[in-house]
């Protein structure tokens, strides 16, 4: 494994596009694309497919498992095309404004822009933009002045019953993981209603060096978290999995397959680094007991999965 792998991995479900999704985004973005795939079979969705996929050098990956669960903005993408990613002077701001503007264009193609690509006090050109899969992603102009960020960073936003616990959670989540600290915090000010003066208009934090963003945001926004996007944290050791699901899990009958949810209603996946490599590189057979064995379980037992690997344990 690399010396520094990433451990909070955007996982997104589609009912059956999980593999065009995945090739369409690694054909929009720079420094991308697919590196596996694998079909699962006899889950309770039937077969499916699950794809790892790297976009801008982030790892991403997705499954298709049927219909039950759809995209909605409450979890979106910040895309951050700062000057600094294509070099010095004039011609980088000019070439991360271009790029910008491509990936507008491509991911506008079916899609449905909430907020339109234009200036606004806190970016000189930014859009949200709904791709035609409903996925959500924010593409803003980078400040070369700014702290560095990375050019892709999930971003949640608190709605609904969560509305005005955006610093709750940054706490709740600077205080599980390693390797955390938080960044930017932009509180509402007075005379910004509907928000609430004091909640967060925006703020990002590192958990496991991996970037998150957060914002509470007033309205009638009619949604939620849910399972569409998760968050896969991937562990070494049954002891790092069993912190993470201990201190994570909040609500038990969510609790399947590796999949938990929090006091916020986010979906979290602790998951052990092995399994992904023994589906990616198992035979079909020990493909096929991992996941028979994995499917009987809650929290993940990682040396159960190890056993069903190697024929030990028989579906």
């Amino acid at each position: 494994m690399p010396s520094n792998p990433q451990r909070i991995i955007p996982h997104l479900w589609y009912d059956k596009e999980a593999k065009e999704a995945a090739a369409f985004y690694a054909s929009v973005f720079p420094e991308s694309k697919v590196e596996n795939a694998t079909r699962l079979e006899g889950t309770p969705s039937g077969d499916v497919d699950l794809v790892s996929f790297r976009l801008w050098g982030q790892k991403f990956q997705a499954i298709s498992a049927g219909p039950l669960f759809k995209f909605n903005p409450s979890i979106s993408f910040i895309v951050n095309f700062d000057p600094l990613f294509f070099g010095k002077g004039p011609s980088a701001v000019k070439e991360a404004r271009d790029k910008l503007d491509e990936v507008w264009g491509k991911l506008s193609q079916g899609g449905t822009a909430l907020m339109p690509l234009d200036t606004y006090p806190f970016s000189e050109r930014y859009g949200w933009i709904q791709d035609r899969f409903g996925l959500s992603w924010q593409l803003m102009m980078g400040k070369p002045d700014g702290d560095p960020r990375p050019p892709i960073i999930p971003a949640l936003m608190f709605t609904g019953p969560n509305l005005g616990k955006a610093k709750e959670a940054i706490d709740l989540y600077l205080s599980v993981f390693r390797d955390s600290k938080p960044g930017i915090m932009v509180p509402y000010g007075p005379g910004q209603e509907p928000s609430r003066e004091g909640t967060v208009m925006f703020a990002d934090f590192m958990v496991e060096k991996q970037w998150l963003a957060a914002m509470d945001s007033a309205g009638e926004h009619g949604f939620t978290f849910n399972e569409a996007v998760s968050l896969m944290v991937v562990c070494d050791t049954q002891a790092d999995l069993d912190q993470y699901w201990g201190k994570l899990s909040a609500v038990p009958e969510a609790e399947q397959c590796g999949w938990l949810k929090d006091k916020f209603g986010v979906s979290w996946q602790v998951v052990p680094a092995s399994m992904n490599e023994m589906l990616r590189k198992g035979t079909k057979e020990q493909v096929a007991r991992v996941t028979q064995a994995f499917l009987r379980m809650k929290k993940f037992d990682l040396a159960a999965l190890q056993e069903a690997y190697e024929g030990a344990l028989t579906p």
